[in-house]
């Protein structure tokens, strides 16, 4: 994916998020993961990307 094609879908996200609200935000992020989980190549992929965004969380 591009830089540009990065750009925009992160700017459809924010959107999204904005349009459903604090309220309803954690469910479409959750929806979300699990589509694009459905799409990885493998597990290990998944789980790589879940241990790697769990400890960039856990750093702040």
């Amino acid at each position: 994916m591009s830089d540009a094609e990065l750009d925009r879908s992160y700017t459809a996200l924010c959107q999204a998020l904005g349009a459903v609200g604090p309220e309803r935000s954690e469910t479409l992020l959750a929806m979300l993961a699990l589509a694009l989980m459905a799409r990885a190549g493998t597990a290990e992929e998944v789980l790589e990307l879940i241990a790697r965004s769990r400890d960039r969380c856990l750093q702040e």
